[in-house]
This record gives C-alpha cells, sequence and structure tokens, in this order.
C-alpha cells in the first residue's frame, strides 16, 4: 500500500489512526453520555445534548485556521502537531475523571486547543511530501490512504468504547481516548525524521497579516463577538451557544476574505477556488456530522438492534418487566416519537416503566418478564462507515488509477461535486426507511441504517480526502497551514449546522420530512458546484493541477 510513496507516510497514517480512534472513541459515546441519566451520565435532553456536541465539533474544526498560521510562521508543522496531540490525550484524561460541569466544559476546551493545533498541520505535512516531483501525481492517492488511516481508527474505537462503558463506565471509556492520542504521539515522534525536510516554515510575504496582528485583529474579535452572541437577550439562532458560534466566527470569516483582496496577482485566483469550494462543502459536513446526533437517536431508538441468540458477548443486556409493577425501574419518559418529558426540575422526567427500547415494539412480541435481551450497542452503528471507508478506499483508487490511465480522470472539483451528489442519495436510503419502519411504529431493520452509510462513505471517498489534497495543491505555499484551516472552518461551520439541524429532530411528526430537507441541502449544494466547475477547472489547468 505505501510502495512508491514517501518514506513518511507510514508514520503519518499511524499517527493520524490512533488521534482518529480518540476522537471517534469520545464522539462515539458523546451524545449518549450526556443523554444518560440511568449510568452515571449527565441526564440532559436531547436538544440539549445536540446542541453541545454541535458546538464542540464546530469549535474543534474551527481553531485549526490559528493552529495552521503558528505552524505556518512560528512552531513549525511537527511541534503543532506534537503540542496538539499532547493537549487533546490530556482533555480525553480530564473528561474521565470530570465529576462536574465545570470539569466537564473545560476537557471540551483543552481538546479544542489541541485539535487546533495537531489536525490542519498533519494535513499540511503529508501534503508536502508530495511536493517533490516524483510524488506529485500521487498526491490524491496519498491523502486516501491517509484518509484510511483517519477510518482504521474510527472503526475500531467504538468497539472499545462499548466495551468498557458497559463493563466499567464511562470514565474508562474517555480514558481509552486518552491513551490512544498519547500512541499516536510516540509513533509521530518516532518517524518525525522521515519529514523532518517537509516541515519548513514559510516566510511573510508583503501586505500579509503577522501573527500579532492575526491575535489582535481576528482572534481577539472573534471572542468578543462570541461572548456578545451569547449575551443577547433571547435566541436568534435557536440557542445561546449557536448565537455564540456564529458571532464568533464572522471576524474569522472575514478574515480570509481580507486574506483574498489582499492577495497578490499570483495568489488570488488559488484563494478564490479555495474559498468557493469551502463555501459549498459547508452543506456536506452539516449531513455527514448528524451520524453522531439523528443517526444515533435513529440507530438506538427506531432500529433493531437485537442481537441473534447464537451470537455470544452481549452487547448490552437489559431486563424487560411488564408495565407499572412494583418489579419494574425507573426509566426516562417518552412519547411515542421517542421525545423524552421534563420534569419540573428542568431535567428528563422519570416514571416506572419498561427500557424505552421496547416502546415501538407490539406488546405482543415483548420478551417476558425478567429475560434478559441482548442488543449491539447504539456506538457500534457509528463504524459501519469507517468500515465501509476501509473496504472501499482501494477499489475508490483502483477507480481514479484506471481513470488516469485513460486521460478520463475527473479534476479534483468535479469529484467533490460527484461526492456532494452521492451523499444525497444516502439520504433517500433514510427516506425510504421511514416508510418502510411506518414512521418509527415498528422497528426498522439494521440494512437500513447499514445501507444508507455505505452510499454516503462513497460521497465520502469522493469529498473529503480530495478536499485534503486540493488544498495542498492549491493554497499558496506561504500560507498553506492557514488555508488547511480554512477548510476546517468550512468543516466547522457545517459541523455547527449539523448540530442546528439535530436539534430540530424532535419538531418532525414524520421523521421522512428530516431527511428530505438534508436530501434537498446537498442537491443544491451539489448544484451550485457544477454551476462553478467550468471556471473551477479553468483555474487548475492554469496552475498546471489535476
Amino acid at each position: 500500500m505505501f510502495k512508491n510513496h514517501p518514506s513518511g507516510l507510514p508514520y503519518l497514517f499511524l499517527t493520524e489512526l490512533w488521534e482518529r480512534f480518540g476522537y471517534y472513541l469520545m464522539i462515539g459515546i458523546f451524545l449518549l453520555y450526556m443523554t444518560d441519566s440511568e449510568h452515571g451520565g449527565l441526564a440532559m435532553t436531547r436538544s440539549q445534548g445536540s446542541d453541545i456536541f454541535g458546538t464542540f465539533i464546530a469549535l474543534v474544526y474551527i481553531t485549526p485556521f490559528m493552529g495552521g498560521l503558528l505552524a505556518d510562521k512560528l512552531l513549525g508543522y511537527r511541534r503543532a502537531i506534537i503540542l496538539g496531540g499532547i493537549l487533546m490525550g490530556v482533555g480525553y484524561l480530564m473528561l474521565a475523571v470530570s465529576n462536574s460541569l465545570t470539569t466537564f466544559y473545560a476537557s471540551l476546551f483543552v481538546m479544542i486547543l489541541g485539535n487546533g493545533f495537531f489536525k490542519p498541520n498533519i494535513s499540511v505535512l503529508l501534503g508536502n511530501l508530495y511536493n517533490e516531483e516524483k510524488y506529485r501525481v500521487l498526491k490524491d492517492t496519498g491523502y486516501n490512504i491517509f484518509y484510511m488511516g483517519i477510518n482504521i481508527g474510527a472503526f475500531v474505537c467504538n468497539f472499545f468504547a462499548a466495551w468498557l462503558r458497559h463493563n466499567i463506565g464511562w470514565g474508562a471509556a474517555f480514558a481509552a481516548a486518552g491513551i490512544g492520542m498519547f500512541i499516536g504521539v510516540i509513533v509521530f515522534i518516532i518517524g518525525s525524521k522521515h519529514y523532518a525536510h517537509a516541515d519548513i516554515r514559510q516566510p511573510a510575504v508583503k501586505g500579509e497579516m503577522g501573527v500579532g496582528q492575526m491575535l489582535s485583529s481576528v482572534l481577539l474579535p472573534a471572542i468578543l463577538t462570541g461572548i456578545a452572541g451569547w449575551m443577547i437577550p433571547g435566541n436568534i439562532f435557536g440557542t445561546d451557544s449557536t448565537d455564540a458560534f456564529l458571532f464568533g466566527s464572522i471576524p474569522v470569516i472575514a478574515f480570509y476574505l481580507w486574506t483574498y483582496v489582499k492577495a497578490n496577482a499570483e495568489d488570488r485566483p488559488r484563494i478564490k477556488v479555495l474559498l468557493s469550494i469551502y463555501a459549498v462543502v459547508i452543506v456536506f459536513w452539516a449531513i455527514f456530522k448528524q451520524n453522531g446526533t439523528a443517526l444515533t437517536t435513529w440507530a438506538e431508538f427506531y432500529t433493531d438492534r437485537e442481537m441473534p441468540t447464537w451470537v455470544a458477548g452481549p452487547a448490552e443486556t437489559l431486563k424487560m418487566a411488564q408495565v407499572v409493577t412494583m418489579k419494574d425501574t425507573l426509566y426516562t419518559q417518552y412519547d411515542e416519537q421517542f421525545r423524552t418529558t421534563q420534569g419540573p426540575d428542568g431535567k428528563p422526567f422519570k416514571i416506572t416503566t419498561f427500557n424505552p427500547y421496547f416502546l415501538n415494539i407490539p406488546p405482543a412480541e415483548r420478551p417476558p418478564a425478567e429475560e434478559k435481551v441482548s442488543l449491539v450497542s447504539t456506538e457500534i452503528y457509528q463504524s459501519v462507515n469507517p468500515f465501509f471507508v476501509v473496504l472501499l478506499t482501494p477499489l475508490v483508487i483502483w477507480f481514479f488509477s484506471y481513470l488516469r490511465r485513460r486521460g478520463k480522470e475527473p479534476t479534483t472539483p468535479a469529484k467533490i461535486g460527484w461526492g456532494l451528489v452521492v451523499s444525497a442519495l444516502s439520504t433517500l436510503v433514510t427516506v425510504m426507511a421511514v416508510y418502510a419502519c411506518h414512521n418509527g411504529i415498528e422497528k426498522a431493520s439494521a440494512w437500513w441504517i447499514i445501507a444508507a452509510y455505505g452510499v454516503i462513505t462513497v460521497g465520502e471517498l469522493f469529498l473529503s480526502p480530495m478536499g485534503l489534497s486540493m488544498v495542498s495543491k492549491m493554497a499558496p505555499r506561504h500560507i498553506t497551514g492557514l488555508m488547511m484551516g480554512g477548510w476546517q472552518l468550512a468543516t466547522a461551520l457545517g459541523n455547527k449546522l449539523s448540530g442546528v439541524l439535530a436539534t430540530m429532530w424532535d419538531r418532525y411528526d414524520d421523521k421522512a420530512n428530516f431527511f428530505w430537507v438534508n436530501f434537498v441541502l446537498l442537491m443544491l449544494a451539489a448544484l451550485s458546484l457544477f454551476s462553478m466547475l467550468k471556471w473551477l477547472n479553468k483555474i487548475f489547468r492554469e496552475k498546471g493541477l489535476t
């Protein structure tokens, strides 16, 4: 797999594998932890949990704009990656020992800072390895291989999360994320000599904003506008956190526009291409990142998770009891669409009943009282997408190599456009799933969610690694880290929008309409990109890129 590629690729591959092991382990159980009121979680409502989830994954991807700039001009990429990895590992361990909301939010803050240093710079360092002439044509393939490392970590981690949280507790699962991150840092340090030559700090260009000016003119205003958004009476965009994030993003977005306006004649077309594609892919991330919110809810309550009796090692064992008897257990009260009922204290109201998983199973088909039922743990479905990434990446690499040999390989922007179209088709699978289970009146087959993940994975492979490769190709060399941070900013905005959309889940009585909205959004994004494709391809050809 690594043959003919730079010697540093295997080390970056393994570093990213372990980093993503930690991140996706934490993300896979994050909403479940926040909404759990039976086993030591935070007992938040689904809407509250979705809002925090969306805000966190948004902030995780907005800080890379600063981390990228600091690596470009001061730290260098290797130091930034090591610093970021250590901070993230510490953040996961803080979450593992958290015993209050204060330490909970503090741990999230440390993780957000760490990702800001780590995420953009490992992608830039990888791209720099392919700047030599003999490797340049393999850059897209290199990012595909790198992306497969991401998803091996994301696939494996959820099995660890499920076993640890059910058998030891939430803290053990979060601690495993921290251990994984520290393993990644060690691997990166071991391989340092293989990419030392690619760790080059870039000299400033005339008229470019310096780090000090960036801190005072961008970061400080972002913090102040974010605080102002939080303190605005009422909510403009639904919640205080959404208001704060979107207001805080304004100075950052303005900075990227300023970078374009102030760029020289050589750099300006490159920056314009990147900003245009950033704007379009926001929608992809808004839909894709619902795997941790809306699709987790779908898996938890609407999907038939019962394991066959011959499957050893049950993922989760529940006792089924009759309704309203003294032998029953206190569970959160849900309506027919699994919306929580809040008590006078603002927390989910509990009643004596059976486990809510059985709510949409006909009474005649429910297990007898006290019978143990083994269910596939909800977060395991988060491993379906990375499984397909690992399975399909070699096929996608072969497909594009086949087209390249025949002179028919699509340009990078075209690949991204088709990725949006395929992703839109995945939402139609979930629409059909809603129809098949009669809007949740009965359980949906697990094959529906597996099929949806399978389709969107193809779209993801056309879009996400291609986007990283595109930034590495198109970004002006002196601001590559900063522009990789711009890709992360687009991801951040999409992630926040995914949280906003997910908070609306409970407002839809017909869940098919929720997924129809996703389909329309993705198709509009695809049409927008294809409308620009002729111009985008022209710039790529003029710059000698593909």
